[in-house]
């Protein structure tokens, strides 16, 4: 890798981690309202719920594990489908769980593409942000 993609790849990591911090200055989850968060690695999709007052999670899925990767079919476990049903699944399982309502922590993420597709996901199927 070239110096100057390094130095680059660097500084977007850290905007990001910049924008992840002043979110999570604003947001907190609660056992009532958890806070929904996302990450975005370059092949997968992952979402939580967890409670900050117990400094545990509730809920998660992922475009990991095998039943979302077989509603996939052959298509990428990191497309915008993934994210998706990444966020139907964690809507189901919150659901279970008895939490109606979420704070939304877009880990620094800008609201478009996979992280609002997740968020539509998981709006479709009955949380509400």
């Amino acid at each position: 890798m070239s110096e100057h993609l390094a130095k680059k790849t660097r500084q977007k990591w850290q905007r990001r981690r910049r924008a992840h911090l002043r979110v999570r200055g604003k947001v907190r989850g609660s056992q009532e309202r958890p806070r929904l968060a996302v990450f975005k690695s370059l092949r997968y999709v992952y979402a939580q719920l967890i409670d900050d007052d117990l400094g545990a999670t509730l809920a998660q899925a992922s475009s990991l594990e095998p039943g979302l990767r077989a509603q996939l079919g052959g298509s990428s476990t990191a497309s915008k489908k993934a994210a998706r049903l990444v966020g139907e699944a964690l809507a189901e399982r919150a659901k279970e769980k008895g939490c109606q309502r979420v704070v939304f922590d877009r880990g620094g993420y800008i609201y478009h593409g996979k992280v609002r597709e997740l968020a539509d996901g998981a709006r479709d199927k009955g949380l509400e942000f």
